[in-house]
Order: C-alpha cells, then sequence, then structure tokens
C-alpha cells in the first residue's frame, strides 16, 4: 500500500474555483481502480488529500491521468503556493 498527503493551499479569492476543481479530481479519481481512499479535508484556503493507492503502477496510472495533469496546470496561478506532496509510510 502507499501512502501520499497532499496539500493544496488557494490563494483566498480563489476558495471557491479551487474548490470546485478539487472536487472534480476527487470524484475522477475515486473511480480509479488503483485508489482505495483518495479523502479531502478542508481548513480556511488549504486542502489536504489523504491518499492511499494498492501499488506503484496503479499511482504511476493516476499521475498521467488528464484530469490530474490538467489540474495541476489549471490551478496554478490559483495557488498561494506550489503544490505539496508527501509520499510516506506508516508507523503505527
Amino acid at each position: 500500500m502507499i501512502s501520499i498527503t497532499a496539500i493544496i493551499k488557494s490563494k483566498k479569492e480563489n476558495i471557491e474555483e479551487v474548490k470546485k476543481m478539487v472536487h472534480n479530481l476527487v470524484s475522477n479519481t475515486r473511480r480509479e481502480a488503483a485508489c482505495v481512499r483518495y479523502d479531502l479535508h478542508y481548513t480556511e484556503n488549504v486542502f489536504i488529500i489523504w491518499e492511499e493507492w494498492k501499488d506503484q503502477a496503479g499511482l504511476d496510472i493516476h499521475n498521467n491521468q488528464s484530469y490530474l495533469i490538467n489540474f495541476i496546470a489549471d490551478s496554478e496561478t490559483l495557488l498561494a503556493a506550489p503544490i505539496q506532496v508527501y509520499k510516506t509510510t506508516q508507523v503505527m
């Protein structure tokens, strides 16, 4: 199992637009065969996606999906900082 945490920080004036884009990303991603979990959390202008993938091959397929590539490109000017992605290992 592969765990990922992605942190997306919207500019305050773009929160609603980024929220719609993130919801679209989550909806599409949850349909992927290798996606075990793709949970969205939110606070103020920060969106946090907690992901679990069956394997690296499935994650690689996800990373090449047009909706993910488009999200990254289309959101770039709407964000207060670059998207942070952490690949983690569960310890407890």
